[in-house]
């Protein structure tokens, strides 16, 4: 059963901030020509206040992220104030010190700069005199407007990803509303990090997922918590959120390369993910559900080819189907259920994906190492499958031309649909014979009209139980006893309606060349039909 989301983390605590380096970058600021002496590694510390203050136990009055302003002018002379300020201020996990030069202290205190090296705490001299004030105002305005900016965006958000919600929108729709307000990929897995589905301009999906493996375990790594940003070779802007309910985790959505600030992104993934939840919950949806999608496009792309096939290779190595070295099997089953079938591959152990097509077709696209047996495997696949016939396209070892095999694959179970009778549990091109070749031409307007006028006598309602006898005795080579049997009826019953068809079709069965034309006419009258 469903639970209701976690909640999220509140907008305080996601507030956006400015760096210590784009605050020394305000034009006001320039102006006072500032100098960093110490912690010039830790410019990327995130300033979420202005505070102006004097006293040396200022780290009492602050809660962390401000910016520290100070003449020193109650330091100066006293080595141990202005060492205890730093680490006051270390302590209280300050974003910055800036001191502004003057008659305190004239030049960069060696105490004050030395502690702050040390506590690895941001410090910044101004060389010329500087309004504190107009630092503080063009700071704290900055920080609200861009506050105000999050809770804007945060808000937009929610409201279009609930209007889609509300509207029965799948998926993707959501997901491609999260990618045009992130401005980035969007990729969403289960807790194995394989990928579920994805949103975003294509070109850039493709690069985020070619090496997917390899980069979400390393950004995963870099991700302590419900949600952080990547580091490493990954690079900056890699935020996720999780996807659950109380005490049920299922998944994750990741922003991949995100270039807005931090916070930011925080606070978009997890509106994503609140959206996403909600839209599990109301649409009676799973996780495995999500899979289920995603196989199903990645196939449906595969078959349909209007996606070149090394374009879905990223797809299909993020979605978790091993690729490097393989043999590809593709198959179709007519009236498979898609659970049935997957549950039959991991009970064999066979890597592969499964997915319901168009018309009771389900198709199912193995992945096997090349010293396997391809045909036993398969075989051992079909011989586990209920009153359902497996149609195989030969093995592929090129990437490249698995979209044939699967056209392939659709192709010979058509033909197999339109009622060949007598054939093996696994069906391949060489068993359909002229049944498929005529599947291949139904559509074409001579073999339409030649199946119309061959079989105009029999193309009524009246005609409809003649028809079927008729199809039974030519897909059984003419065997009359073997028709009769079928047709629960006597030999002389079937004469009787054999002389009623060849009246009717004005032929003689017993000829071969007639036969066989009426033979090809019934079978394109059914795949037409079909």
């Amino acid at each position: 059963m469903s639970t209701a989301p976690e909640p999220l983390e509140s907008l305080e605590s996601l507030e956006p901030a400015l760096s210590v380096r784009q605050v020394l970058m305000l034009e006001r600021v320039l102006a006072g020509e500032p100098e960093v002496v110490a912690g010039a590694g830790h410019l990327d510390r995130a300033v979420r206040w202005v505070h102006v203050a004097e006293a040396a136990d200022v780290g009492v009055m602050l809660s962390g992220g401000e910016m520290v302003l100070t003449t020193g002018v109650l330091l100066a002379g006293d080595d141990d104030k202005q060492a205890e300020y730093i680490r006051s201020l270390h302590r209280a996990e300050a974003a910055a010190v800036v001191l502004g030069l003057g008659r305190a202290f004239p030049a960069p205190p060696d105490v004050m700069r030395r502690a702050a090296e040390r506590c690895g705490l941001p410090m910044v001299v101004l060389h010329r005199p500087f309004p504190f004030a107009e630092l503080t105002e063009e700071v704290q305005a900055r920080l609200v407007r861009r506050k105000f900016a999050a809770v804007s965006m945060s808000e937009a958000v929610r409201t279009a990803l609930t209007g889609l919600i509300t509207a029965g929108a799948p998926l993707q729709q959501l997901l491609d509303e999260i990618a045009h307000h992130s401005g980035c990929p969007v990729v969403v897995t289960n807790l194995a990090h394989r990928v579920l589905a994805t949103a975003g301009e294509r070109s850039a999906v493709d690069d985020v997922l070619r090496d997917w493996e390899r980069i979400a375990r390393q950004a995963w790594g870099h991700l302590p918590g419900r949600s952080g940003t990547g580091g490493g070779s990954v690079g900056d802007g890699w935020i996720r959120a999780e996807l659950g309910g109380r005490g049920e985790r299922w998944g994750q959505i990741m922003l991949c390369g995100y270039r807005g600030d931090t916070a930011t992104g925080r606070l978009l993934a997890d509106r994503a993910a609140e959206s996403l939840v909600l839209h599990r919950m109301l649409g009676g949806t799973s996780a495995h559900t999500w899979e289920e999608q995603s196989a199903q496009s990645l196939l449906t792309d595969l078959v349909s080819g209007v996606v070149p096939a090394r374009q879905l290779l990223p797809r299909a190595r993020a979605a978790g189907l091993p690729v490097n070295r393989r043999t590809f099997v593709p198959l179709v089953v007519r009236d498979g259920d898609p659970a049935e079938l997957d549950r039959v591959l991991r009970l064999l152990g066979l890597p592969g994906i499964v997915a319901e097509l168009a018309d009771g077709a389900t198709a199912v696209l193995l992945s096997l190492a090349r010293d396997q047996d391809a045909a036993v495997l398969t075989a051992n696949f079909a011989a586990r499958l209920t009153q359902t016939v497996v149609a195989a396209a030969d093995p592929r070892t090129a990437w490249d031309d698995v979209p044939a095999g699967m056209r392939e694959a659709r192709h010979v179970a058509d033909a197999v649909a339109s009622g060949a009778l007598d054939l093996p549990a696994v069906v391949r091109l060489k068993d359909v014979h002229l049944r498929g070749l005529i599947r291949l031409l139904r559509d074409d307007p001579h073999v339409q009209s030649f199946a119309e006028r061959e079989l105009d006598g029999l193309l009524c309602a009246a005609g409809d139980d003649l028809l079927a006898v008729l199809r039974t005795y030519l897909a059984t080579g003419r065997n009359k006893s073997r028709t009769a049997q079928l047709h629960h009826v006597s030999r002389p019953a079937l004469y009787r309606r054999l002389e009623a068809i060849q009246g009717r079709l004005g032929v003689d069965l017993d000829d071969f060349e007639q036969a066989a034309s009426v033979h090809i006419a019934l079978l394109a009258h059914d795949a037409q039909q079909s």
